[in-house]
């Protein structure tokens, strides 16, 4: 889970911990921490925010695709402008979610991403 307000990255991280199937393996608070962290764990599925400091999420999700390309990314962003989806789809996010979303979204996703459903 990548986002650079923690109790925002808290909160979705309690929404997914409540799945018995889905585990939550790391956390980053920005885009240069979320690709160490995709070295570093391996995870099948990354949920990224578009708009973080140092490196922003769609940096970050073109970096993680091409080097582990295995891993699914979820582009995650309060925004739905056309331009903002079009550049996390193609830097490589495999899905987009808005958080003003419900958290059975959130899920459906995940487990889209990961073949769970």
């Amino acid at each position: 889970m990548v986002h650079d307000h923690k109790i925002v990255r808290k909160g979705f991280i309690h929404v997914l911990a409540r799945e018995q199937e889905l585990e939550v393996v790391g956390e980053a608070a920005d885009g240069e921490e979320a690709v160490r962290e995709a070295e570093a764990l391996r995870p099948d599925v990354i949920i990224m925010d578009v708009e973080m400091p140092t490196m922003d999420g769609i940096e970050a999700i073109r970096q993680i695709r091409q080097r582990w390309p295995e891993i699914r990314v979820i582009g995650l962003s309060i925004h739905e402008e056309t331009a903002i989806v079009r550049a996390m789809t193609e830097a490589g996010a495999a899905a987009y979610l808005n958080k003003q979303a419900p958290a059975e979204d959130l899920v459906a996703t995940v487990r889209y991403c990961c073949g769970c459903e």
